[in-house]
């Protein structure tokens, strides 16, 4: 369940990206530029998740690893999705 929230948190997290974006300026490449910053600062949250999960929950960085390539892969692809509908300079 905290994986299918945290994954939620970060699709969240992107569309708020693209929303900002897109109120920001009237080019429609905004939008892949919004995806493209969205991806290392999803990547910092997912790893401070993984991180709690191994200091605090008890998991090894192990048992973390797949939940980390779910949890950071599935907005990250959907981000990869608007970059190349959006493009990005």
């Amino acid at each position: 369940m905290h994986m299918v929230m945290v994954t939620s948190v970060g699709l969240v997290l992107l569309g708020l990206f693209l929303l900002l974006a897109r109120s920001w300026g009237a080019d429609p490449s905004i939008m892949g530029v919004a995806a493209k910053a969205f991806i290392p600062v999803w990547l910092t949250i997912s790893l401070v998740n993984l991180w709690i999960g191994v200091q605090y929950a008890g998991y090894t960085v192990m048992q973390e690893l797949p939940i980390l390539g779910v949890i950071f892969g599935i907005p990250a692809a959907a981000a990869i999705a608007v970059i190349r509908r959006y493009g990005a300079h």
